[in-house]
């Protein structure tokens, strides 16, 4: 369904979540059931599939795999997640599974050469949270309100009856916290809190896990860092004069730093705390040729715009996509449409 007002899909409808649970019910007993979250994975893609594939498991799902498109590295904040030994190499990852489970992906497209399990398959089934999402899913649990797509997968094993363990939490929990920002973000509501204290009634140690995702980290990742700080660029009169602050970083600073490249993910929040400017923006080169574009906004411009109009997608605060060309030119294209994106507030 869509919100005449807003554009975006609304929370997920009864009929669908049904529709969701009886996908899963149905399984027969020899089901294989493929877990696919985006590339690059963060907190989120990765909390939200493993949490969820753990509550399979305590449903007796016993052919089940976990994966991701491009190389099988796990960023090193996420390596002490709970239900790893899901993950398999894309290539590994069964070619006709029963019912595949997309996680936090958007669009087809951030599925990359997994894209085809979708067609292969015997259903799909999506959880996501972007308000962009195109909805590619034979089944799509699609809530642009939730401030995660964990708070789906939540949502989605209760309606399974699956009872929160710790470590099914654990991973829910990652997911939660990091796509608040530590519930820093607007994001965060009376329901995020009620979710995280749901979690945290299993006995995990929120301390231990922040530690872990949000400060520990590389000292050649520190030094890339203040590199790439020292280089970025405050332009005032940006976004209808918001102000729009932006850096970049090149594979050669990671080689130079001896970094690999999710080490970058983290970037954004060093920039976006610049008080003159409501929009920020991280370019970062990949090994494909182009810039995987981080853009975040404090809330008068809607970055989603910005990143959709780019062939990307995301929410009003945080969104993402891929550019082509000079560093130069992907900033060119970014501010051409920062106007267009201007808010009310």
């Amino acid at each position: 369904m869509t919100d005449p007002a807003a554009g975006a899909p609304e929370a997920p409808t009864g009929a669908e979540w049904a529709a969701a649970v009886a996908a899963v019910r149905r399984l027969p007993a020899d089901a294989r059931v493929l877990l696919i979250c985006h590339v690059n994975p963060d907190g989120d893609a990765l909390g939200s599939m493993l949490g969820f594939g753990l509550g399979l498991r305590r449903l007796g799902v016993r052919q089940l795999q976990a994966t991701f498109p491009g190389p099988p590295e796990v960023p090193e904040p996420f390596r002490w997640l709970p239900g790893l030994d899901l993950l398999v190499p894309q290539d590994a990852a069964y070619p006709d599974p029963d019912l595949v489970i997309c996680f936090d992906a958007a669009s087809e497209s951030r599925l990359g050469d997994l894209v085809g399990r979708l067609g292969s398959a015997g259903a799909s089934l999506v959880l996501d949270h972007h308000a962009s999402n195109t909805r590619f899913g034979d089944i799509n649990l699609v809530d642009p309100h939730a401030a995660a797509t964990s708070v789906v997968a939540e949502g989605l094993l209760d309606r399974l009856g699956v009872p929160l363990d710790a470590d099914i939490a654990a991973c829910l929990y990652v997911a939660l916290s990091t796509d608040t920002g530590s519930f820093r973000f607007e994001a965060t509501t009376p329901a995020v809190h009620e979710m995280a204290a749901r979690l945290l009634a299993t006995g995990i140690r929120p301390g231990d896990i922040s530690r872990r995702i949000f400060d520990t980290r590389p000292f050649g990742a520190v030094r890339l860092f203040g590199e790439a700080i020292g280089r970025a660029r405050l332009e005032p009169g940006a976004a209808g004069g918001r102000g729009l602050v932006w850096t970049y970083a090149t594979l050669d600073d990671l080689a130079r730093h001896d970094q690999p490249p999710y080490v970058l993910e983290a970037l954004i929040d060093s920039v976006r705390c610049t008080a003159e400017a409501d929009v920020s923006c991280v370019v970062k080169q990949t090994p494909a040729g182009d810039w995987a574009v981080s853009l975040r906004s404090k809330g008068a411009v809607d970055v989603s715009r910005v990143a959709v109009a780019l062939g990307g997608g995301g929410h009003r605060f945080a969104a993402g996509f891929t550019g082509r060309g000079s560093v130069d030119e992907v900033v060119d294209s970014i501010r051409a449409e920062l106007d267009g994106a201007l808010l009310a507030v």
